[in-house]
């Protein structure tokens, strides 16, 4: 898992097969909340890229999943916009990152 330190998410999923992207805050105790359970799945998928990203601090990279609440969850496959959720239980993520990942 890592965390984004510049406003270039669109690059991280044109160049990997399988993104999966938690929108997060430093103010969002939900996201503080989902980020261990968030790096337990990417330890669980290591084939596929696992990116926090600051959605205050890059614009541009929130606009790729339409970002508008947090904490939200994305997924990107081969350069394109899968899906998103906007949730703090583990359950909706996981059903969000299996989408991605079986097939």
């Amino acid at each position: 898992m890592k965390e984004l330190d510049q406003d270039n998410l669109q690059e991280i999923v044109n160049s990997n097969n399988r993104v999966v992207v938690q929108y997060m805050a430093g103010w969002c105790g939900n996201c503080r909340l989902m980020k261990p359970k968030f790096k337990k799945l990417a330890q669980e998928h290591e084939d596929t890229t696992f990116i926090l990203v600051n959605a205050e601090k890059f614009p541009e990279s929130r606009k790729l999943a339409k970002v508008d609440n947090l904490p939200t969850f994305a997924t990107f496959k081969d350069g394109e916009f899968v899906n998103q959720v906007q949730t703090n239980k583990l359950e909706p993520l996981k059903a969000l990152v299996d989408e991605v990942t079986s097939n």
